[in-house]
């Protein structure tokens, strides 16, 4: 995710979706978006729960040039209005309710100016993947690494495991729960929030979105009259 070729296309979308406003990012994290894009001359300001991570934030950018406000995504609130509220890296599913998920959408609008926008990275439930009476896919697999998902269909709940193995033959595991949301669904959330879908993409440089697409990049615009 650190990668250039990664992060640079991302950032350069963020900059032009907020033109001359400011930026809001639900889940800052510890600054890999961030940072960046205020270098870029985008006012940036977070909103966080994880106090490490805030931690790790302020060692990138002091509180004057990145103010960050603890809280959860779904209800904190940042003072002053932007034109582009962001969250990237598929951080929405890691609120594991629909209600959770549909306040998230109702919050970012609340932050927006008219017209302003909210962007969500997220990636495409591999459902298709999973025959009948198998709960797991394989998504990742190399030396020293194994990566699979864990899927409860019915209420929309995943777990990824991540194993990672060294010389030693002992094995590392670290879990994380999500709930999935496919983009229709997303659509309809972003619709309860008074939301227009305005693009979305297979990657942040711009590529056709298709029934092949892991995963994508969707932009919600609320209307000028909002």
């Amino acid at each position: 995710m650190f990668a250039p070729e990664v992060l640079e296309p991302t950032v350069d979308r963020l900059a032009e979706l907020a033109g001359d406003g400011k930026a809001l990012e639900f889940a800052i994290g510890t600054g890999r978006v961030a940072v960046p894009l205020a270098e870029r001359g985008v006012p940036v300001t977070g909103i966080e729960m994880s106090s490490a991570m805030i931690d790790q934030l302020r060692t990138k950018a002091d509180e004057a040039t990145i103010p960050v406000i603890v809280g959860d995504m779904a209800t904190a609130v940042a003072p002053g209005e932007y034109t582009l509220v962001y969250l990237v890296y598929n951080t929405i599913s890691n609120l594991l309710t629909q209600a959770e998920q549909v306040a998230c959408f109702r919050n970012a609008a609340r932050h927006l100016t008219p017209g302003g926008r909210f962007v969500i990275e997220l990636w495409v439930p591999e459902l298709r993947k999973l025959p009948p009476g198998q709960q797991a896919t394989v998504w990742h697999c190399e030396p020293g690494y194994i990566g699979l998902d864990t899927y409860d269909v019915l209420r929309q709940h995943v777990v990824s495991h991540h194993f990672r193995f060294d010389d030693s033959r002992q094995a590392r595991l670290f879990r994380s729960p999500h709930r999935y949301i496919w983009p229709a669904e997303l659509d309809l959330m972003g619709q309860l929030a008074g939301f227009e879908l305005e693009a979305r993409h297979a990657d942040w440089s711009g590529a056709d979105f298709t029934a092949e697409s892991r995963s994508h990049v969707s932009v919600y615009r609320l209307p000028r009259g909002h």
